[in-house]
């Protein structure tokens, strides 16, 4: 059977059919129908079927009767009752501003929906705040300080007709690799198209860019402003449009008058000639849009850096027609739907203010409550910090890991202990933020879940459940449900459980429609039934459009009316020097953070599938090579990353991507893999004045060699006992052991745990009998070598000729090459005399292949070099090797190493 969905991971929003036998899912591919993707997906989205095994499911409520205690399995009423009392309690003695709901941008809308009302409808406060925050809200205020509404105005087929396209701080390569794969089409089908990127590091989107601008972190305004100066100078701007459709131009004029080229090229670190280029293509091109994602945002001047990358579009009139126009791309499935809802601190729903005591009057009347508060909630950096100081006294988050993805984590972690009552509504039972939780529920998650979510470009798709949920799992929609019906009679209010009586998620979708009637995102003429027999739909879709009607939705602003109170777009004097957090002498490199190809987020789904380790396997600090060489650190080696907040330990990689005094980490890291909070334990909590979004691209800090000499590594394949994702489970307790220690998984059909630890002082032998007994390597069955005097210790465990488990002790150099052996389960009949030997280059037997390039057709880094060295160019690889003819996402990396290898011969 197959079911339609959406994918859980990025705002692309691509359609997938889920393959079920009705008991379990067993397959994914790609919605051929579905306009965001046609049937493409990325390696992330292509596994997702591997994510749905239940080892480490959360399947009943749990609950702890005290810090501490451990939780216990408790029944669904008694979990809803306590926490409904805990809530409660808190509202009578300290007042609703006292609780709060921190959501996800993950939710399905009909689940923000619920949440919002709760909060804002029932409770009586504007304490709901999403992870949605820390990824597009410098967007929403940018378009709402420019355009006058939270709409990105283009869609994804823009990018077949556009003739500059500009992308700026995001590397959709990797972050949205199945919209990039449209802008590779595009680039193929129209040879001329100029693509300019915007980005510190080469990025894999970088480098496949006609002009890539390599500024330094931070001083994007200086670019755009640079970049106007230009159009200006060189007559390149719609004077008409600017006349008949926009507002403050003459201000904005006067303010970039004296930011030339060279002014500009010394503030960003670039050659004043390039920023001359990349304004004439903009201003030449018949068509030009922008698309911009965290590398904007997430700053505390976000709000005005995407005030400023808007400016181009409005100076020379490139909005509103076909390749043209201002596109943020959203980071999570349904950001968009959750905007759409209000399901913001600071906004309500149908794109209402809150700050409009209008506004409040016409959600009241919706919901049929007395009012809305008028004071805005707190946001998420506000909200932990209100926590840690007290304020907050129960806290409930849904589908969201704080403990790893907020900046200022030592925070984030005395706030979840000192809150009364912290309540986790998760699908995963070990989340870095579980341990914190005094009850946990169990949510339904992808597969399970029906529902619309909106992406990227405004197209709301219909999500269809393929399976129920496991265990006692239950819809988020259903667990607000029954929490705000329990708790209303609690606070005095028993006639306000009739709000949330819904007997159908559809019907909560019914009533979202209605509140959106006459609003800029109005939907009044969807429901479930068009969304399932047309397809998905952008908005606006008011009552008595034709689906027939679809190109008169796809972009925004045609007319050159703006929903401002003039009707015109407005221009904005930006401000903002450059990054927050400044580089000295004691903290001198620049540290920026971004996204690995395939790991999503906090790894809660992505890091459960082994395969999606084979690119990347252990987090890591990329540096320039000189760096590397000043601080006397080997590439390969760990380092001590100490920053103001705090210090981390990371494998140094050296990157030629890079220029010198800068360095790079994905954000993925966190302390389910690593015994660090990963690299938000080093990121301010900083953020925009306008957004609230904090600046998590950028910190300054300091490397160190770090003297680590006693090393272990940990490796084994699972069992048909025991799951590899449920022993990593296991040895996450054991991180914090260890002055460093990571955990991976390995393989691709069959999984590996890898643990991989360096340590001050030579590791007890109590603790590798404890390791070996929970890996299985304790038994009579396994080869064992042991030399006391040098403090090493190794054990192998063979079954039917392969290696199925490996713990070196003191000396790990053959560590690489035997994880190979065992992840591609070779024989070890000609292997045995050196499994257990200091070989750091494999013998001739053991047939490595090396890092996973393609994951879609497992084609390795070997494979690549090998065709290259038989003088294959990439068409012929492809043919061959096929790689790159699934998703796609390998392709630029491909073509990287063709050049490289083509530069290197001469």
């Amino acid at each position: 059977m197959e079911t339609k969905a959406t994918c859980p991971y990025c705002g692309v929003g691509c359609g997938v059919l889920i393959e079920h036998d009705g008991a379990r899912i067993t397959g994914v591919r790609g919605d051929p129908a579905h306009p965001a993707n046609f049937g493409r997906l990325c390696t992330k989205g292509s596994t997702l079927h591997l994510s749905a095994r239940p080892e480490t499911r959360l399947l009943h409520p749990e609950l702890r009767s005290a810090r501490g205690e451990p939780r216990r399995r408790v029944g669904w009423d008694a979990a809803i009752g306590v926490a409904a009392q805990r809530f409660a309690e808190a509202i009578r003695s300290h007042g609703p501003d006292s609780v709060a709901f921190y959501i996800s941008g993950q939710l399905l809308t009909e689940d923000y929906y619920v949440f919002n009302k709760a909060m804002k409808g029932l409770i009586g406060s504007n304490n709901v705040d999403t992870n949605s925050r820390l990824c597009m809200s410098s967007a929403v205020a940018a378009y709402k300080q420019t355009l006058g509404a939270d709409a990105p105005p283009c869609a994804y087929e823009d990018f077949d007709h556009t003739d500059c396209l500009l992308i700026a701080g995001g590397n959709p390569a990797y972050a949205h690799p199945v919209a990039f794969r449209r802008i590779e089409d595009a680039r193929k089908a129209r040879p001329d198209m100029k693509l300019i990127v915007v980005d510190p590091r080469r990025t894999d989107t970088a480098a496949a860019a006609d002009l890539h601008l390599a500024l330094l972190p931070g001083t994007d305004i200086w670019l755009y402003n640079a970049m106007l100066h230009v159009l200006l100078r060189e007559d390149l701007v719609d004077t008409a449009f600017i006349a008949a459709h926009t507002e403050g131009f003459d201000a904005l004029r006067a303010h970039v008058a004296a930011v030339t080229p060279t002014v500009a090229a010394e503030k960003c670190g670039l050659d004043a000639a390039a920023i001359v280029t990349a304004a004439r293509w903009w201003g030449r091109a018949p068509a030009a849009m922008s698309l911009w994602c965290q590398g904007l945002n997430q700053s505390t001047h976000g709000t005005h850096n995407g005030a400023a990358l808007i400016a181009l579009s409005l100076a020379t009139g490139k909005i509103g027609r076909a390749g043209c126009g201002p596109f943020s791309m959203t980071g999570q499935p349904n950001a968009m739907g959750g905007r759409e809802v209000g399901g913001l601190a600071n906004l309500l729903s149908a794109h209402r203010e809150l700050a409009n005591p209008a506004h409040r009057a016409e959600v009241a009347r919706l919901w049929g409550v007395d009012s809305v508060p008028e004071k805005p909630g707190l946001t998420a950096v506000e909200l932990f910090r209100a926590a840690a100081e007290g304020r907050i006294k129960a806290l409930w988050i849904a589908c969201t890991n704080p403990a790893q993805s907020l900046p200022e984590q030592a925070l984030v972690r005395e706030a979840l202990e000192r809150c009364d009552f912290v309540v986790l509504q998760e699908a995963y039972r070990s989340t870095e933020t579980a341990p914190f939780a005094d009850l946990m529920l169990p949510a339904a998650t992808w597969g399970e879940k029906e529902g619309t979510v909106t992406n990227s470009e405004r197209r709301i798709t219909r999500v269809q459940r393929a399976l129920p949920p496991p265990g006692e799992a239950r819809a988020d929609w259903r667990i607000v449900c029954d929490f705000a019906q329990a708790l209303s009679a609690l606070i005095g209010k028993p006639q306000a459980a009739a709000m949330f009586a819904y007997a159908k998620v559809e019907e909560i979708f019914a009533e979202h429609v209605a509140t959106t009637a006459g609003r800029d995102l109005d939907i009044t003429g969807l429901d479930y039934a068009v969304l399932e027999l047309a397809g998905p739909q952008q908005w606006p879709f008011p009552a008595g459009m034709a689906v027939a009607d679809a190109a008169r939705r796809t972009r925004l602003y045609a007319d050159g009316r703006f929903p401002t109170a003039s009707g015109r777009a407005r221009f904005v004097v930006p401000v903002g020097e450059t990054t927050a957090e400044q580089v000295d002498a004691h903290y001198p490199i620049a540290l920026t953070t971004g996204r690995l190809r395939d790991q999503w987020h906090g790894m809660s789904r992505s890091g459960k599938v082994a395969r999606l380790y084979s690119h990347v396997d252990e987090a890591r600090i990329e540096l320039h090579p000189a760096d590397l060489r000043m601080f006397e650190v080997a590439s390969g080696e760990l380092v001590r990353v100490s920053g103001r907040r705090g210090e981390i330990v990371l494998r140094a990689l050296a990157s030629e991507e890079l220029r010198r005094g800068q360095a790079f980490v994905a954000m993925h890291w966190g302390r389910n893999v690593l015994n660090s909070a990963g690299i938000n334990e080093l990121m301010a909590g900083e953020f925009d004045p306008f957004s609230k979004q904090p600046e998590l691209k950028h910190a300054a800090v300091r490397i160190d060699k770090a003297a680590l000499p006693f090393q272990l590594l940990l490796m084994r394949v699972e069992t048909g006992e025991r799951a590899a994702t449920e022993l990593a489970e296991a040895l996450v307790p054991w991180l914090d052991r260890f002055a460093y220690a990571s955990l991976a998984l390995a393989g691709r059909d069959e999984a590996a745990v890898v643990m991989r630890v360096a340590h001050e002082q030579p590791i007890p032998s109590a603790w590798l009998d404890e390791l070996d007994a929970l890996a299985g390597l304790d038994g009579d069955a396994a080869l064992t070598y042991s030399d006391v005097r040098r403090g090493v210790s190794k054990r192998a465990l063979i079954e039917d000729e392969r290696l199925v488990g490996l713990r070196l002790c003191g000396e790990t150099v053959a560590g690489t090459w035997l994880r190979e052996v065992m992840v591609e389960r070779q024989a070890t009949a000609d292997l045995r005399p050196w499994l257990l030997a200091p070989l750091a280059a494999p013998p001739a037997a053991a047939r490595g292949r090396g890092r996973i390039i393609c994951n879609c057709l497992n084609v390795a880094e070997s494979d690549i070099r090998a065709a290259i060295a038989g003088g294959e160019d990439f068409d012929a690889m492809q043919r061959r090797l096929k790689c790159g003819t699934s998703c796609g996402s390998c392709v630029p990396e491909i073509r990287r190493m063709i050049s490289a290898a083509h530069a290197l011969s001469g």
